[in-house]
């Protein structure tokens, strides 16, 4: 996959940032009274596995003006390597506009992880292609990698109308596309017809296409096999099926990838991933992780996953440098990994807990 020769941004991404709060010890969140507070987004979780290892990267964004919110988020923002740009609005008052809280606990044993959301008067909703400068961004500064998730596309007309912008400015620019569909039926209720014209629009220009099965049949209409094996076996041939569809359909895409993932409790899980490389499959079989906070870890694939398309590594190394970054974000209570160096990575694929002197 041929990466533009020259940019400044490694990965760049649209994305409405907000906050997540998540009780301390792993707590529920009804029955706490402490919380750590951090800056998040599913998009920029994917861009920090390449920050972290010393690549630019950017956010495309929206902020609320004089919000002390807005103010941490682009501090965390700077403390992460992520640059940003976005436009400041006004809150309008104490019903206006506000950055998203996501309040969420880490679960313990077998009580599950509880997720939720509080996005009413999201300014990240507001996100418009005229409020950024992609000849700019795209043509004089550059930017390798552009990479859009079901989650920004979907949040709003304004957003979806974005990421279509976006997708077809980076085409424009010799920049690869990344998606990672992330079906959410809540942001779909209602809009349907017009998310599925967008997401096949977006497919069609996309270089990396990244989500389990339902996603393709859910945001881009295509069937589940008619009959499918049990167990993780089972997944995968049933993944496999699926993506011979999606690439008579979407022949401009060079990757295809998901995560695979069994649940034994909130602590462990079993952690694995797929990827097609031109017609190469590339299979790494769920093995057991250890989990401090589940949140991130698709995303931290994802950014490992691109990384690796960034240093010009073959599926095969993609998909394993993949799969040991979202079991390092699981290792987090924040929603995004932060390696320290390519070699933490690696030695988490290898299996190497050993103390580091």
């Amino acid at each position: 996959m041929k990466i533009r020769e020259t940019y400044r941004y490694a990965v760049a991404c649209p994305t409405s940032m907000g906050v997540r709060i998540t009780p301390e010890d792993r707590m529920a969140v009804h029955n706490s009274n402490r919380f750590y507070m951090q800056s998040t987004s599913a998009e920029s979780n994917v861009l920090n596995i390449s920050s972290s290892l010393g690549n630019e990267c950017l956010v495309l964004t929206k902020f609320v003006k004089g919000s002390p919110i807005a103010a941490f988020i682009k501090g965390e923002l700077r403390k992460r390597n992520i640059a940003y740009e976005g436009a400041e609005v006004e809150q309008g008052g104490p019903w206006g506009y506000r950055h998203q809280f996501n309040v969420a606990d880490s679960g313990f044993g077998l009580r599950a992880p509880r997720v939720w959301n509080d996005r009413a008067g999201e300014v990240g909703r507001t996100l418009d292609i005229s409020e950024f400068d992609t000849e700019r961004i795209f043509g004089r500064e550059g930017v390798g990698i552009l990479h859009l998730s079901g989650l920004i596309a979907a949040m709003s007309p304004e957003t979806t109308q974005t990421c279509l912008a976006l997708a077809r400015e980076a085409k424009r620019y010799g920049t690869l596309v990344s998606m990672d569909l992330n079906y959410r039926a809540s942001f779909w209720k209602g809009r349907e017809e017009e998310l599925r014209s967008a997401f096949e629009e977006i497919a069609s220009m996309a270089d990396i296409l990244i989500g389990n099965e339902e996603d393709f049949q859910l945001c881009l209409g295509f069937k589940g096999p008619e009959t499918g094996g049990k167990g993780i076996n089972g997944k995968i041939d049933s993944f496999k099926a699926m993506i011979t569809q999606v690439k008579e359909k979407y022949p401009n895409a060079r990757m295809y990838a998901t995560t695979l993932r069994e649940v034994v409790s909130a602590n462990e899980h079993l952690w694995g991933a797929i990827l097609l490389d031109g017609d190469q499959w590339y299979v790494e079989q769920p093995r057991p992780i250890q989990v401090m906070d589940r949140i991130g870890g698709g995303d931290g694939f994802a950014g490992g996953m691109l990384y690796g398309v960034l240093q010009g590594w073959d599926g095969e190394k993609c998909l394993q440098f993949g799969w040991a970054s979202g079991a390092l974000a699981a290792s987090s209570l924040n929603d995004y990994a932060e390696p320290a160096d390519e070699k933490q990575i690696w030695d988490i694929y290898a299996g190497n807990a050993r103390v580091q002197r």
